[in-house]
């Protein structure tokens, strides 16, 4: 307990270092999210709209899922040398394999009855993607992002093992700011990833259809127990 407090107290005495790096640590996560969202959104949709590529989505985000950040960083280095540049790429790396396979089965699961009766009213297959398929898909892929952006801003504490700025200056750095520094950064980067997954959760929530959105309370709705079968 006194080691939590230790670190509260490093947060309150160390606000603008916090923040500095807390500003650090937001645009690498936003420069890798960014990124990753170019990449894997629009070939995802695309893939699930072709109905075409599953073996091809899934193993990348396998392989990618599997692919370790440190070791990625690490022979970024030789590649790329340290700096922000590599750590973004692991990042990148990080990121997609979540995006992209809800994006592919978010588009690819929308149901096959909508597509036929939009079909059916004259919508050409683009409109059919726009009109009936993304907003459908909607939750799913924002369900990937929210996965995504939380796995980017915890493992961005690796970033001065490459040269680059976040909240992980103070965690690799005990010897210097000790065990109450590497607590408080650490706590940091929690309420980050924490806010994050509301404010992702809570766009989630917002572009989800009013339909949607009725379907799945009426599906998680408590129902009384069973009428009992016993007999006098």
């Amino acid at each position: 307990m006194n080691d939590f407090l230790d670190a509260l107290d490093f947060i309150r005495d160390n606000v603008s270092l916090l923040w500095e790096l807390t500003l650090d640590h937001l645009a690498l996560t936003g420069a890798s999210m960014g990124i990753a969202l170019l990449l894997a959104l629009p070939l995802g949709v695309w893939l699930g709209h072709l109905h075409r590529g599953s073996f091809a989505a899934i193993n990348i985000s396998n392989v990618g899922r599997a692919l370790p950040s440190l070791a990625l960083i690490s022979i970024g280095v030789a590649l790329l040398g340290i700096g922000f540049v590599n750590v973004m790429v692991a990042l990148i790396v990080l990121a997609v394999p979540p995006m992209l396979t809800n994006a592919y089965v978010a588009i690819d699961g929308v149901d096959g009855d909508a597509v036929e009766a939009a079909r059916g009213m004259g919508m050409t297959p683009t409109e059919v993607l726009l009109r009936v398929e993304l907003p459908l898909a909607l939750p799913l892929i924002f369900a990937g992002i929210r996965t995504a952006v939380v796995y980017v801003i915890a493992t961005a504490t690796l970033a001065p093992l490459a040269g680059a700025h976040s909240l992980g200056d103070i965690i690799v750095d005990q010897a210097t700011y000790r065990l109450p520094g590497v607590l408080g950064a650490a706590i940091c980067v929690a309420v980050l990833a924490l806010v994050a997954e509301l404010l992702f959760a809570a766009l989630q929530r917002a572009v989800t259809p009013r339909g949607l959105r009725a379907e799945q309370r009426r599906d998680v709705a408590v129902v009384g127990p069973p009428a009992s079968t016993e007999t006098a």
